[in-house]
């Protein structure tokens, strides 16, 4: 697919892209291009304390980025109900990425169009919400276009689903219930 070689040069090169996720649309970029996490947190006016999100499309593409017992330890993915998990942090993890908490939040991704992106550069992806902070999240293409287009790198075509809104975030050692899935 054309669109994920384009997508996967962008992120390469250091680029931040919007793409389509299980729930909403992301902006997202390679967790270890610092300079593009900082853009990432800039489009979004997101305060740098709060951290952000990867993702992966297999559990082995977070060596180095969680703990590994952490890493043995997350779940199958359910593609209906998507869940972040709170992870001890890798030695590959920057304070930037997980911003005042002690932990990493993770995510096995089930969209399509996520993992082909992640398989494309080897790597988990930074992905948050595709919105200004405090503003409804994209979930078309029309809302993201209008907020982003001119803000991104690229725009990786494709639709959200199957579930809607925001994935619940849990803590991995613990169980408990951080976020719970909004609509």
């Amino acid at each position: 697919m054309i669109f994920v070689n384009r997508a996967a040069d962008t992120l390469l090169q250091g680029g931040v892209i919007a793409y389509p996720t299980e729930g909403v649309y992301g902006l997202g970029c390679l967790p270890d291009e610092v300079l593009a996490v900082v853009r990432v947190l800039q489009l979004k006016q997101r305060d740098a304390h709060k951290g952000v999100i990867l993702i992966a499309a297999t559990v082995d593409q977070f060596d180095g980025w969680i703990d590994a017992s952490a890493q043995r330890l997350l779940p199958d993915p359910d593609p209906l109900q998507p869940i972040t998990w709170i992870t001890p942090p890798g030695p590959l993890v920057t304070p930037i990425l997980r911003g005042d908490n002690d932990g990493i939040a993770v995510r096995l991704t089930t969209h399509p169009v996520a993992q082909l992106l992640c398989d494309a550069v080897a790597s988990p992806l930074v992905s948050t919400s595709a919105n200004i902070s405090g503003r409804p999240t994209a979930r078309n293409r029309y809302v993201l276009r209008r907020q982003f287009m001119p803000r991104v790198d690229y725009i990786v075509p494709g639709d959200c689903g199957p579930v809607s809104g925001p994935s619940e975030i849990r803590d991995l050692q613990t169980g408990k219930v951080l976020r719970a899935r909004t609509q």
